[in-house]
Parts: C-alpha cells; structure tokens; sequence
C-alpha cells in the first residue's frame, strides 16, 4: 500500500504544480485521507486528457458502466475533473493545486485532521516548491478599472472585463479561509463566501455542491464586498482566466508565502504599483492596516511605499480619505504578459519544472 501512495504522490508531483516530498511525509497522510486504495488505482490509469467512459473502457479493459460509477464517485469527492461537452460526461486526473485540494472545501469545513495535514504540508515544502516557479499560479489585478485610468488597461488586467465575458459565474467559499476556520485559527475576519469560477469550472462547484451560481450583478457586489474588507483579488495566470479568488495575507496559502519572501513584487505578476503623493498624505494609516504585503509604513507622519514589497493591488488606493495614493503602471519591458489559457499555464509551469523542454 505504501508503494502504491508514493506512486500516486509521484504522478501529481510529475503534473505541472508539482507535490514534492517532506520529511514528516505529510504528502502521503493527505493522500491516503483523500484517497482509498481502489481510487489511487484509478487515478493513476486515467489521463489529463478528458474521456469519457466508454473510452477509458476501452483503453483500460474495463466495463464502461462500472467505471462510469467509479468516475463519477470519485468526481463527487474532487478527485477527478467531471466536463459535460456535446452530451458527454468525460473526467480526467488533475493536480493538487489549484485542483484537489480546492475541490475538498466543503469537507474541510467539518474536516480538522485534513485541514491541519493540508496546512501543514505548505508550511514544510509544498508552498515553498511553488514559489520556486517562474509562472505563478495567480496574477494581481487591481480592484477597479477606474484606479488605473489614466492607462490602457488590457481585458485581462481589468476584472470587470473578465466578469462581463462570462457566460456562467458561481461563487464558492474561500478554501484558504475554510481550513483556518475549521483550526479555529483565523484571525482576519474576512469573508470566506468570495471566490468566483467560470463556465465547466463553475459547472463543477454547482454540480459537486461546493458553490452556487450567481449573476453578473451578485459578482459585481462580491468584488466590492471583497474590496471593503481589503481583499487582493487574484485571477488565475491566463489571459482567458477560469477563476478569480479575494486572497488575505493572513490565511490564504499563495500569498501567506508570497509575504514571507523579501522581495514580494517579484514574486507577484502585477501591472502597476503605488505611489504615494506627500502633499494630500495625513498619515492616518489605514492604507498599513489594509496592505497584506506590509508594503507601507508611516514614515515622519507620511505613507511611504516599500516597492519590492507592493503587489500593485490598490487596497491602499480604494480607502484613501485624502486621495493621496495612486497606481500607476510598470514601463513596457516591466509588464507581464499572461499565458493564453490555464493549459498554457500549467504548460509554462511544467517547463519551469523541468517536466518539458524550454522553447
């Protein structure tokens, strides 16, 4: 049994995220909570290229109608991907992050032991291997178009764009929020009800019961919930982006380790940056009380922004009482330019891994 969960934590780890190995194996106690021996095996036959049954049938020899029913128990608990295309249910295996262990939500409101393994296992690696990548698994977008409109602002830059292309938007529970909860070790206070995915992926939370649908105006009131409470807001690094979370500094994974690096605006794919203008600042210092990089500091009763710190965010901009902060945006050579899609991205993040040959 033990050969059969390090082949399975060898299979994610060969997948673009990665799910690298630790000293207290915490990676092998996720697994066999998450997993029972007869859905390792299976996940390990199936593919990152959706089939439908019949079709894994044929390839593994097995009965179309029984696997049907193992796929699609194993979709209900997050294990696989479930897509529904021209009157066809078709699943394949997926990484951890972002994947699995967003898809255990709901369990991991009740669930302590997997939510302390999970928290554990960033802490001693998992985070820290993914921070060690060049493609990020979420960019920084500011809340508003309006913050940066003395700009071109690009589609995929503006969150409103992104919203207003969607054909279907569901909101979920915050899965970094949801596991602190359950320790009984959140502090922030934050809403939890604010991560937003679109089209099959919005499909999969409604049909797996981890998230409702929602309309464009509910999205447009969750993103000015989130930008009240000081939230970041975080696409997933595609131009055509399939989600978008509202991260805090203090629970949420990604940006919990993006803090503790020394230089955090390398870390984050943002287009824009603060700046501070001293005639309007009175030092009041609500724009320190909502950075969740600690990017500002009162310095001589003045903001002064820490730039190898600031994620361009503008949380510091939307509740400014003097309007003495501002976002500009990043020369030419400084932007980022997103990847087209999440396949893209997981493409990008394989070769950072050294999983496939750089171009």
């Amino acid at each position: 049994m033990a050969d059969l969960y390090e082949a399975l934590r060898k299979r994610l780890d060969s997948m673009s995220t990665g799910y690298p190995v630790t000293k207290s194996k915490q990676e092998i106690a996720i697994l066999k909570s998450l997993f029972s021996e007869n859905e390792a095996k299976l996940f390990l036959d199936m593919t990152v290229f959706p089939e439908t049954p019949v079709q894994a049938g044929e390839r593994l020899g097995k009965n179309p109608a029984e696997l049907e029913q193992e796929l699609e128990a194993m979709a209900k608990k997050g294990l696989l991907m479930r897509v529904r295309s021209k009157g066809n249910v078709m699943y394949s295996i997926l990484p951890f992050l972002v994947g699995i262990m967003e898809f255990q939500v709901k369990r991991l409101e009740h669930d302590k032991e997997l939510a302390k393994q999970i928290a554990v296992y960033g802490i001693e690696g998992f985070f820290q291997s993914l921070q060690s990548l060049e493609t990020p698994h979420q960019r920084t977008v500011p809340v508003h178009r309006d913050l940066v409109e003395k700009w071109p602002v690009a589609p995929f830059d503006d969150v409103i764009s992104i919203l207003e292309k969607q054909k279907r938007i569901a909101v979920a529970p915050c899965v970094c929020r949801t596991m602190t909860k359950s320790l009984g070790i959140q502090k922030c206070g934050k809403p939890v009800e604010t991560c937003m995915m679109f089209g099959k992926g919005a499909d999969y939370y409604v049909e797996n019961k981890m998230g409702r649908y929602i309309s464009l105006d509910e999205a447009f009131s969750i993103i000015k919930r989130s930008d009240d409470a000081g939230l970041v807001l975080q696409p997933l690094n595609a131009k055509d982006a399939g989600a978008v979370c509202s991260c805090c500094g203090d629970c949420c994974g990604m940006m919990l380790s993006t803090k503790m690096q020394p230089k955090p605006s390398l870390m984050t794919r943002s287009s824009y940056f603060a700046v501070v203008n001293d005639e309007e600042c009175i030092g009041c210092g609500l724009c320190t009380e909502r950075c969740q990089m600690e990017a500002v500091n009162i310095i001589d009763e003045k903001a002064v922004i820490d730039l190898d710190r600031c994620i361009g965010c503008g949380l510091c901009v939307t509740k400014c009482p003097t309007d003495a902060v501002s976002l500009e945006k990043k020369k030419d050579e400084d932007l980022y330019d997103p990847p087209q899609n999440h396949m893209a991205m997981f493409m990008r993040m394989a070769r950072d891994r050294g999983l496939l040959q750089k171009r």
